[in-house]
């Protein structure tokens, strides 16, 4: 597979290669004295991650400075793209072996003939929030949105998505608002600042960022399961680890490992406070503000699955969502079994 130089060149500068697993460990070593145990082929991998620094997307991170990808012999290469739905293109595209993006890509390809599968999802509750400007007063309510521009990471992202949603339930259509992409970030933060937008959906640490300088204030709060249920009706499972079904089916065991390590990062972040979680972090994640950061991780850490498992439910949430409000989605219909798995979370071996 080939990556684009833009694409290419980002992976490079973001996260770098590790270190390739060596021939010996081929070898078999001895297991508890019980005879010989074979160490499982290495295997390099290339996964694209729709923002990395975005605390929604913390597991894949997690797990490579935690080295648990190493512990499965697996040589994964991490690479940076502002958009989950760009991430979901390089997949189908055999660019990139998997993608860490939103669950809902897996059903939107679906009705054009393309087969997604998530093969372990890492939230249960989007972590996002539509910002608002602090300066339209007259905003108080998803209603008060109707007319407005608003802010999404990309246009068909997850961001722009969930959008629609929280407008739809309001009674707002898509063709009543202006949708631009700002990105996240910084970028989001300037066209915030510079009224380029009038409302957004983002993530943390972006959120804090924008409340900390009272550029923006929270008007739908979805980094909790709580706030999204009481948002959006249910559990709504979004950032997910997901490839072509095909490539799944004739990969299992090198998925296994991948999912063992990606289980065995959500458990460390169950198991340990976001101050310790945040020091596994690369330094420019937090270096701005390390305590925000941190404040910022505290408050939606129940946002991750423990398990790496689909959340009962939130399939079908997904898909009732995308039906009502998504304009290419009307209409179509999405066998959702063939949208995600929980086998191999089930089997995850994380000791």
């Amino acid at each position: 597979m080939r990556l684009t130089t833009k694409h290419a060149a980002l992976g490079l500068a973001t996260v770098g290669l590790l270190a390739a697993c060596g021939s010996s460990n081929n070898t078999t070593t001895p297991s508890g004295g019980a005879g010989a145990a074979s160490t499982p082929a290495p295997v390099s991998l290339k996964i694209m991650v729709g923002g990395l620094n975005k605390q929604i997307y913390l597991p894949n991170m997690l797990a490579q400075r935690l080295g648990y990808f190493k512990e499965q012999n697996l040589d994964v290469t991490l690479i940076d793209e502002a958009s989950g739905q760009s991430a979901e293109q390089e997949v189908l595209a055999g660019n990139v072996d998997l993608a860490s993006g939103s669950y809902n890509h897996t059903q939107e390809v679906q009705p054009q003939g393309k087969f997604l599968e998530a093969v372990a999802q890492l939230q249960l509750a989007p972590g996002e929030a539509e910002m608002v400007d602090a300066t339209q007063t007259g905003i108080k309510t998803v209603a008060d949105l109707k007319g407005k521009t608003l802010g999404v990471t990309s246009l068909g992202s997850g961001t722009h998505t969930l959008s629609m949603a929280v407008l739809g339930r309001a009674g707002i259509t898509p063709d009543q608002v202006s949708f631009i992409p700002v990105g996240a970030g910084q970028t989001f933060i300037a066209g915030m600042k510079n009224h380029k937008i009038d409302a957004g959906m983002t993530t943390e640490p972006t959120i804090g960022t924008l409340i900390s300088q009272g550029v923006g204030k929270v008007l739908v709060d979805m980094r909790t399961p709580e706030a999204t249920r009481a948002a959006l009706g249910g559990d709504y499972p979004f950032i997910s680890v997901f490839a072509k079904v095909d490539w799944v089916n004739s990969n299992k065991d090198t998925v296994q490992r991948l999912v063992n390590a990606y289980v065995k990062a959500l458990k460390y972040i169950a198991n340990n406070s976001a101050a310790t979680i945040t020091d596994q972090m690369p330094a420019d994640y937090y270096s701005t503000d390390k305590q925000a950061y941190i404040t910022a991780l505290a408050g939606q850490k129940s946002s991750f699955t423990t398990d790496g498992k689909m959340p009962a439910g939130g399939p079908k949430l997904v898909n009732d969502i995308e039906v009502k409000y998504v304009p290419s989605m009307k209409g179509t219909s999405v066998d959702l079994a063939k949208t995600f798995t929980n086998d191999f979370a089930g089997k995850a071996v994380t000791g």
